[in-house]
């Protein structure tokens, strides 16, 4: 019996060498002549060699019953043992095939779009569950079906297990046909902290790349209960969006002096605008008659409709603003801090670093041209402000 037990056990080693030294060698080498390879559309993700573990196992589960005088508690025993492992075996072959088909459909255009990686990570889920039930029915050595026949009563415990799969699911399906996230969006969830590129969609989980470059994790189901914002549409559109305010003084703004009048015809974007605002306020003006002798009752030009013109037209001249989409340049209502003047455009370019150099040199321009139309930024006094205005009262008492 002892002989017979070490003859199987060579005869396993020896089915396992030639599988896997001979068979699965001249497998692979054929499958590299093919165009398959030679155009590298798919990669060896160990199937074969996985499934050559197959073959001891066989060999041990048919030789065993061969051996005269061994227990039947033992033939039992390795038969079932490497049934189980048998399946074991299959079910990680199948989750391999499934990971090729995914890897390959990831090389396909359209695959950020319609993502595929949470229907393979369920179908893995569905493989080992079978599996796991097929080895528990061989290792106690009972049919499948009285085990499927008993999860009946566990059906309320699975189904809290894994209440987070299921949603999970849902999420992957109703993501995938609405089209609400892809690999490579822009995605901003500030309850969660996130802010970044998506680099991976799955199952259970979506990961995120913040602009910080750490990764932040969150549950495929929180983007259909929780709101984000995506950034795809500014991303597609061509432009990126300007919104910032300039805060006057509003003790600066006052009607154009003559002199500050003839001071602005030097500024070739204002010409046209001034030429014809003196023609409006001319006539309107001259239809007063006797009452348009006081100040008080004519149209004057201010210096901060003169500034507001000029912005816009400024805007409207640049090259680095997109002149397809909206621009508008508008007084925001008064606060403490001074009067906003909103500038609202789009650059030609979503490319960040650009955006930003693009909207800084405007707001350059803007805050250096501002004294020119008689206007000061509002801004809270500063630790110089205070000792000046102490240093000046200081000297005007001591005067």
């Amino acid at each position: 019996m002892a002989g017979s037990l070490l003859l199987l056990v060579l005869l396993s080693w020896l089915a396992n060498w030639l599988t896997k030294n001979i068979l699965v060698q001249a497998v692979a080498k054929a499958f590299n002549a093919t165009p398959f390879a030679q155009n590298k559309l798919q990669r060896d993700f160990g199937i074969i060699a996985r499934l050559a573990n197959v073959v001891p196992a066989l060999v041990l589960a048919a030789g065993v019953g061969l051996i005269e005088g061994l227990p039947h508690l033992v033939v039992e025993v390795v038969r079932n043992v490497s049934n189980a492992f048998i399946v074991l075996t299959i079910a990680m072959s199948l989750s391999n095939v499934l990971t090729m088909v995914n890897s390959l459909y990831e090389r396909r255009p359209d695959s950020k779009t319609k993502p595929i990686k949470g229907y393979i990570q369920l179908l893995k889920i569905i493989v080992y569950t079978v599996a796991f039930v097929l080895m528990v029915a061989m290792l106690i050595d009972r049919s499948p079906l009285i085990l499927l026949s008993g999860m009946g009563a566990m059906m309320a415990v699975l189904l809290l297990i894994f209440q987070d799969t299921i949603l999970s699911v849902v999420a992957s399906v109703q993501i995938a046909s609405n089209d609400v996230i892809r690999v490579g969006d822009w995605v901003e969830m500030p309850q969660l902290n996130a802010d970044g590129d998506v680099i991976d969609i799955a199952l259970h989980t979506v990961k995120i790349q913040n602009w910080d470059r750490t990764i932040t994790t969150i549950p495929t189901r929180r983007f259909m209960t929780d709101p984000f914002k995506n950034w795809r549409g500014m991303q597609q559109s061509g432009g990126r969006r300007i919104k910032r305010s300039l805060m006057i003084d509003q003790q600066s703004v006052r009607f154009l002096t003559a002199e500050e009048r003839a001071h602005l015809d030097r500024f070739r974007l204002l010409k046209d605008y001034l030429a014809e605002k003196d023609r409006d306020i001319k006539a309107w003006n001259e239809a007063l008659k006797e009452q348009g002798k006081e100040p008080v009752n004519t149209r004057r030009i201010t210096n901060l409709g003169t500034f507001r013109a000029y912005v816009q037209r400024y805007l409207q001249s640049h090259p680095r603003v997109h002149q397809g989409m909206i621009q508008m340049v508008r007084q925001m209502p008064p606060t403490p801090d001074g009067l906003p003047l909103e500038v609202y455009c789009f650059t030609n370019t979503v490319a960040w670093v650009e955006y930003e150099s693009i909207q800084s040199d405007i707001f350059d321009h803007l805050f250096a041209i501002l004294p020119e139309f008689g206007l000061r930024m509002y801004q809270h006094p500063s630790g110089l402000d205070l000792r000046q205005l102490r240093v000046e009262g200081f000297t005007t008492s001591a005067d």
